[in-house]
């Protein structure tokens, strides 16, 4: 159900986007009718108190990157079919071991580094280098919000040390909310009717696919939740079709399979050293610093759909 709402969130963005909408625009609104719809939730369920915090700073800040990651997805859905924005979505999991290679200086094992090559050649196999298959600042947007929603994830692992996941994204939508406003004087414009109607829709559709994700990675097994991410692309797949009426290139075929394949790697490495190399494991057996850095990063790296909404 989460995969299916951030699936229609994106294609009533490219759908608004068609008829006007800026992306700065889309962005302020999709923040902004959040905050009271969560807010309101929350307060009908008498549990107000979950948003309480004492890091309003770190929160401001996650916003901060979250924010310029959705720019870059609102960006990447209107300028690129949906199958493609979808799969380049994806990417996210191969950023993540990345940053964890090189930035964090954590080991990471030949699985993942298996991986990571993988899926950038099914990018590679998508975007056909060459050829004019793919708009560029598509491409350049798609690929930015993998990497931002890996950076995101790593500042999340940070704050679900302390706060609740509700209050993360509550949060993320109230400051998002605040920067994007800064922007409308630039980018805000009048709309018909339908138009408002579908910024409505695309703030309703995308609260909610939040809520679901929180729900599922709660409930749910977290290497089960992730591998539900991928089927997003069978939504914006439907979508691409019957409300644009194109099917996706044919590369995605041959691409796509190559990036989920890679991400399904991480995520069966990530969740089988969870297990290995538990922190009670850990002081028991005492493992080295190394084999704890190559258990790799928390379960918001493997789970970006929560960072794409």
């Amino acid at each position: 159900m989460a995969m299916t709402m951030l699936s229609t969130m994106f294609m009533l963005i490219k759908l608004a986007g068609s008829r006007g909408v800026s992306a700065p625009e889309m962005v302020f609104w999709r923040q902004a009718m959040a905050v009271p719809l969560m807010a309101g939730w929350l307060l009908a369920t008498g549990r107000l108190g979950m948003l309480k915090t004492g890091r309003l700073r770190n929160h401001a800040m996650r916003a901060t990157t979250g924010t310029l990651g959705l720019v870059c997805n609102v960006t990447a859905a209107m300028l690129l079919p949906l199958p493609v924005g979808t799969t380049l979505g994806f990417t996210a999991p191969l950023f993540a071991v990345l940053i964890t290679a090189l930035v964090m200086r954590e080991h990471v094992g030949r699985w993942r580094w298996t991986a990571v090559v993988l899926g950038f050649i099914g990018v590679l196999l998508i975007t056909r280098p060459g050829e004019q298959a793919v708009p560029l600042a598509g491409l350049a947007a798609g690929l930015g919000a993998g990497v931002i929603v890996a950076v995101v994830s790593f500042q999340i692992r940070d704050l679900a040390r302390t706060e609740e996941p509700i209050a993360c994204v509550f949060w993320f939508s109230f400051f998002g909310a605040l920067f994007a406003a800064v922007l409308l004087p630039f980018y805000g414009q009048s709309h018909p009717p339908q138009v408002w109607l579908l910024l409505v829709a695309v703030g309703l559709a995308g609260t909610l696919a939040q809520l679901l994700i929180t729900a599922a990675l709660r409930y749910g097994a977290v290497a089960t939740v992730v591998v539900m991410d991928y089927s997003a692309l069978i939504w914006a797949t439907l979508y691409e079709r019957t409300i644009f009426g194109s099917l996706p290139p044919a590369s995605i075929w041959l691409g796509a399979p190559l990036i989920v394949a890679a991400g399904l790697i991480i995520t069966w490495r990530e969740h089988t050293l969870a297990k290995r190399i538990s922190p009670t494991s850990a002081l028991d057996e005492g493992a080295t610093e190394e084999s704890l850095g190559e258990a790799g990063p928390a379960i918001e790296t493997s789970a970006p759909a929560l960072q794409r909404t």
